[in-house]
């Protein structure tokens, strides 16, 4: 039986990931092209970043998919763990990498590799972190789950509209993701 929670979790990780890998190979471009590195947009990606996996997508697996988990078993309490360490990490990292950016846009050439080392690292690690969740979480909440557990955390996923998934952008954000998606190089934009 598929769970709408267990899609959105994979579409957003799906997203996420496009969004982490078109980084780097939107700096690249520009460099094989000899033209300045994008540094207005590369802010716009890394505030999607911040603020829909960061604030939205982890949060409800922190604090509504894993504690259902640990309820129904105590195997994957040291994976559960591990990657509740990374949610807490993560918006120091993210910020952190946004500083790096940041530095390397006003500082210029002497911090792009500190900068480029630092986004590597992100990505691997962030890329990693998905893999975990879908190889190891999401299938052993597939079997120990309750279909009232599934209820309660398919009405919260549900209740998430991140624009990368196919859903509509806030007024709010419609300049951020408009920026995104005529600039970022596909799979997540068009540039």
């Amino acid at each position: 039986m598929s769970h709408p929670s267990l899609t959105i979790i994979r579409d957003e990780h799906a997203a996420l990931a496009a969004m982490l890998k078109s980084i780097p190979m939107l700096i690249d471009q520009q460099r094989r092209r000899g033209q300045p590195v994008p540094f207005e947009v590369l802010r716009a990606m890394m505030l999607y970043i911040d603020e829909f996996p960061e604030r939205l997508h982890h949060t409800k697996e922190s604090q509504l998919l894993f504690p259902a988990i640990r309820r129904r078993s105590e195997s994957a309490a040291a994976v559960l763990d591990r990657l509740d360490r990374d949610h807490e990490r993560g918006e120091r990292a993210i910020r952190e990498l946004e500083h790096d950016l940041l530095a390397y846009e006003v500082l210029g050439e002497p911090r792009r590799e500190a900068f480029e080392q630092a986004l590597r690292r992100y990505v691997d690690a962030y890329l990693e972190h998905m893999r975990v969740e879908e190889t190891e979480v999401l299938p052993l909440a597939e079997r120990v789950l309750t279909a009232d557990d599934w209820q309660h955390l398919d009405a919260a996923f549900l209740a998430n509209k991140d624009p990368l998934t196919g859903h509509e952008p806030e007024d709010a954000y419609r300049p951020l993701f408009k920026r995104i998606v005529m600039t970022a190089p596909a799979p997540v934009g068009l540039g």
